[in-house]
Parts: C-alpha cells; structure tokens; sequence
C-alpha cells in the first residue's frame, strides 16, 4: 500500500488550506480562489521555470512555520515561495504589500504607452486590469518612455515592443511549446527587448501559442488585428480533428464570422490546450469547426457583457394584434446593402468604407499602423500618434 502524503496547513488571508509538500504560495491561493489569488504577470503554471521576474505577486509570510513562526523580514514572491506546514500568508489584509504592488504597476508602466484605445489587447488585457486594481492615478515618471518600431516576425504575428513588460512568457512557450526557440532577450538594463536576431521570422508550427501567452498587446495577431472589439465578439468552444493537435479551441465570432481562433483558457487566463497554427490562423470558417456552444467564462471581464444565456423573451405581440396574420417583410434591406455580403475574416485587414460598397475585398489601413521613415520613434511616445514607426 502507497504511504499517503502528509499535507501541509498555509493560512491565506485567515483562511486555512491544506496541500502537498512543494506547493508554491500561489498555487496554494488559487485552491482557495477568489480576491486572494495574488496577481500575476509573468508566471505560468503550463510552463516550467516562470516566475520571478515582475513581482507583482509579493505577499508578506507573518510566520515561516509552525517550527519556526518567525515571520520573513521581506516581502516574497509568492510563485517562488514553498509553503511549510503553519505557514501564515498576508496578502490583501495587509497594507503593506497592497503599497508594495501598487509600486510594482507603476514601474511596470514606465514604458508602457497608454493606448488602449488603439490596442487588440483591450478587453482582456492583464496589465489593464492590473493598473485598474492596483495602480496609482498618475505616474511620476518624467523621461521619455522608450519606443520601438513594430515588427512583423512572421507570416502570422507582429511585435509590437513599446507595449512589452518583458515577462519572458513568450520565450518559455517557444522553447517548450513550439520546440524552436526563434527569438529571445537582446541587450541588458533598460536596453532589453524581446526580438529575433537579425529580424529572423518565427516559423514553428505552435509558435502562434505566444500569442496567447503574453499578457500585454506585444505580441498580436495580424490575422485579426484591428477587425473587431473583443467585447463586440461571441466567444464560442469548438473542436475539429488536427493533427497537430488537440484541436479545442475557442472561436471569436461576429454573427457567422469567424474574426479569430485562440486555445481555451482557464479562469486564471492560461492556457488549457496548446494549438497550432493551422487551426489558429487558417481555419477560418464555421464548417472547419464542430460547434460545441457558448464559452462560459469564469474571469470577470467585459467580454461576459455580450453574453445572454438563458434570457427570458419578452411576449410578441404583433401577430395577436393583427389578428393571427404574420408580418410581412416591407423593406429587403439586403437589395440595397452589400453590408451582410462582407466575409470579415478573409480580408486582411480593417474594413473601409470601399469593403461595403461593392468592392468586399477591399481593406483600409490605420493611421497606427503607418510607419513614418526607419528607426525609433523620435515624433511621439506611443501608439496613438500617427508620427508612430
């Protein structure tokens, strides 16, 4: 008979939890769940070795153990911190370290430029709901934010690294995930960027999974970039046989629209199936895909504002007015409007006014993506300005 594990008791927040030995103080909140959970940014448990590096997740041990209920003298990161048996854990009772990741945020946005606005991250950003939560009103940076030119590093995915907080996640999910490590960490100091060497693009079949795991608009999908708000898009759960895969994902749709293809996410937003990239970025209609239903989403996010499940219908009735008779059509609004003939997910970029009168091909460019000359961008600070490389 297998000896069983001891468990360990870590109190959260005054509330007490049981778990193996090796748990990490995060892991231990997530079993909790709830407001106690500390944020994270660069941490990912589908991944080994993240963590570490943006500290948004400090909480304040007030006692090691039960063997020695010393408290640690600093705050720690709790993805990094093994629990010991009568661990005690402050996190958002104490002030302390709501003050602690309130300075975190605003190092964090330093270089951040604020153009949420303009960005396809809005909507299911970390780093907005982060800021939202947990930062400060203003920043008391008084530099120049640094800024890069946008680059497209592949077929697929553009990198955008003047939004980049260099979490590292990227480079763990190619080197574990796609297999072919392409891209990494250039310069040191305030210097460091994520890049290619020698503007090498990225080819693996599963790099797309980069995507999906960097938690700032850095890394996005040029498939979709600029096509529609997530909020205005129905999340739906579907399937198809890969063979490259697993071939669950998550399908971003507008009426019969397939805008874009993700992997399934938890309800801490990390992936629960990594995909490929033919079904992320190629197959883009309702019959490559098996249906399963509408993705219910146990994050808190504006998306679920486009939700309406099980809605009670109010009483029609135009039919009892007129006596049983149906309702007749009185204006076809398809014989005048070539609006309903657009297939928006096999145009390449936004649509423009030409995309609905008569040409269905036709795409339009934002002003954001206009690269004014080479190198930095000496004009401006962020995205918004059209002077932006």
């Amino acid at each position: 008979m297998a000896e069983e594990k001891k468990l360990l008791k870590v109190t959260i927040d005054n509330i007490t939890v049981e778990v193996e030995p090796g748990t990490t103080i995060l892991m231990a909140a997530r079993k909790i769940g709830g407001d106690i959970v500390p944020p994270t940014m660069c941490y990912y448990s589908k991944l080994q070795n993240t963590g570490g590096y943006c500290r948004t997740c400090l909480v304040r041990v007030a006692a090691g153990s039960t063997a020695d209920p010393r408290p640690m003298p600093k705050l720690v990161a709790s993805c990094r911190t093994a629990v010991m048996d009568g661990m005690i854990v402050e996190n958002i009772t104490n002030p302390a370290v709501l003050e602690a990741r309130k300075g975190v945020v605003e190092f964090l946005l330093l270089n951040h430029p604020l153009d949420c606005p303009v960005c396809d991250q809005a909507g299911e950003c970390d780093l907005q709901d982060l800021s939202y939560e947990h930062g400060a009103e203003a920043t008391r940076y008084e530099f120049k934010r640094r800024t890069f030119e946008r680059i497209d590093i592949g077929p697929y995915i553009q990198l955008h690294m003047t939004r980049c907080i260099l979490c590292y996640r990227c480079v763990h999910t190619a080197n574990q995930v796609a297999g072919n490590r392409e891209h990494g960490v250039l310069d040191r100091g305030d210097h460091a960027q994520i890049a290619t060497y020698i503007q090498k693009s990225l080819e693996s079949p599963m790099i797309g999974n980069v995507i999906d795991v960097c938690p700032v608009g850095a890394l996005t999908d040029r498939t979709f970039r600029f096509k529609n708000r997530v909020w205005f898009t129905k999340p739906v759960d579907a399937h198809r046989d890969c063979p490259h895969c697993k071939g669950k994902v998550r399908l971003w749709m507008r009426g019969d629209d397939v805008l874009r293809v993700t992997a399934r996410k938890d309800q801490f937003g990390e992936v629960e199936e990594w995909i490929c990239n033919e079904c992320r970025f190629e197959k883009k209609q309702v019959s490559d895909w098996v249906i399963e239903g509408p993705t219910r989403l146990d994050r808190h996010s504006v998306i679920n504002a486009g939700h309406y499940e099980k809605i009670e219908k109010p009483q029609e009735f135009l039919t009892e007015v007129m006596h049983g008779h149906a309702a007749r059509i009185l204006l076809d609004i398809h014989a005048v409007s070539d609006v309903n003939m657009v297939d928006l997910n096999v145009i390449n970029g936004p649509a423009t006014n030409a995309t609905f009168n008569g040409n269905p091909k036709a795409v339009g460019t934002n002003v954001t993506d206009v690269k004014e000359g080479k190198g930095r961008n000496v004009a401006g600070t962020d995205s918004t300005n059209p002077n932006t490389p």
